[in-house]
């Protein structure tokens, strides 16, 4: 049921507007904010849902002259220049700044709900044709990723090529130096670790580049008879861990910014150098992004001599926690399985496997950045709630 208002009054020497709602709530509005976003076409152009109002116009110190109820789903607000700005109920009601409902706003914004797991992770598991083809699979394929951090498709092609159908899908893919998919195998004079049959430990990607991707996809076209076991695990969980555990250690991580290196050529030539904290945390200390890779950590580390040995200490204990059997989950792909998972979150390693004249393992590996892969969701979800 559409909200609707019982009464609208100016407080605080008209710098606040009041709304009191038919259910019995207040909201309280300033009207600084409420200026700022004037839905009239001078203020605002609804084709680009954007604000043509020019914050150097705009009063920080602005007050209502008058202010009415227009109906029980609509007020109206006249300014001292006597410009007149209306909003509709449905419009203030999710815009109310109380905790509550901005909680609720951030929620249907940005899915921040977390499902944690370990060892006992059950793998979700969707068919690829019919998220490529079904958008309530797709929406469910990506609530699920953003939630769980990791889904697993079945049944592509085992062939190159899915994954830029997958890419076209939500939208596109990451172009990185390494091109805009790139193929996992076993290659002479390798450009990278994982171009080698060796064991990859736990590791996100690219944490050489100053934004790493946020989502990334492995789609198995060729899988070794022995060995090359993929594993996860669940780097927000195993922060959380360390944090209790250790507050010293997880403070060390979150606060050492450490060099990671890429040099070479692929896609093109490349010489890549940048500083990231092993755990990047927002502003209530929650992990947010995890930056780790063993074999890109440079040898240059910007950061004086004494702090070096607690700075190892406090990665040591990390990394025991993610390699512990209670919280890393071991899976073979098998051909035509794609993986996705939120690089950002899951730490993925291999396993190693033998050594051979031709190619016996071939991964296709591709990602995606979470904008691209939200905006896919919101869409997505308007569409499949609309047809509900």
């Amino acid at each position: 049921m559409s909200p609707r208002i019982q009464k609208v009054e100016a407080l605080d020497e008209g710098h606040f507007v009041c709304v009191k709602w038919e259910d019995g709530s207040e909201s309280s509005y300033p009207c600084v904010w409420l200026r700022d976003n004037c839905q009239c076409p001078l203020c605002f152009l609804p084709s680009a849902g954007a604000r043509r109002l020019l914050f150097e116009d705009l009063d920080v110190n602005i007050v209502v002259k008058q202010v009415a109820l227009a109906d029980r789903k609509k007020i109206s607000i006249t300014w001292p220049d006597e410009h007149t700005s209306e909003y509709e109920a449905e419009w203030l009601k999710k815009r109310c700044f109380s905790e509550e409902a901005r909680a609720i706003m951030r929620a249907d914004l940005f899915l921040p709900e977390c499902q944690y797991w370990g060892s006992d992770l059950q793998l979700p598991q969707i068919p690829f044709e019919e998220i490529m083809y079904n958008d309530e699979s797709a929406y469910k394929w990506l609530c699920t990723l953003k939630k769980v951090g990791i889904v697993l498709l079945t049944g592509a092609a085992t062939r190159q090529g899915e994954l830029m159908r997958l890419g076209h899908r939500i939208g596109f893919l990451r172009l990185t130096f390494y091109g805009p998919t790139w193929q996992v195998q076993d290659k002479a004079d390798a450009n990278n670790v994982a171009y080698t049959t060796g064991r990859l430990c736990f590791h996100t990607d690219y944490p050489v580049l100053q934004h790493p991707p946020g989502v990334q996809f492995l789609h198995c076209i060729k899988q070794t008879a022995e060995g090359g076991e993929s594993e996860v695990v669940d780097g927000f969980h195993v922060s959380n861990k360390l944090k209790k555990q250790n507050p010293e250690a997880y403070q060390i991580l979150s606060s050492t910014a450490v060099n990671y290196v890429d040099v070479g050529v692929d896609y093109c030539d490349f010489a890549v150098h940048c500083k990231q904290k092993i755990i990047d945390m927002d502003s209530r200390g929650q992990a947010i992004r995890i930056n780790y890779n063993n074999a890109t950590r440079d040898t240059v580390f910007d950061i004086p001599a004494e702090k070096v040995r607690p700075f190892y200490a406090a990665l040591k204990e990390f990394n025991d926690l993610l390699n512990s059997a209670e919280h890393k989950f071991t899976y073979k792909l098998k051909p035509g399985d794609i993986v996705t998972f939120d690089n950002w979150r899951v730490l993925h390693g291999r396993q190693s496997y033998p050594s051979c004249s031709e190619v016996t393992r071939h991964l296709e590996g591709a990602y995606a950045d979470w904008d691209v892969v939200m905006s896919r969701l919101r869409l997505l979800r308007k569409r499949v709630l609309n047809k509900d």
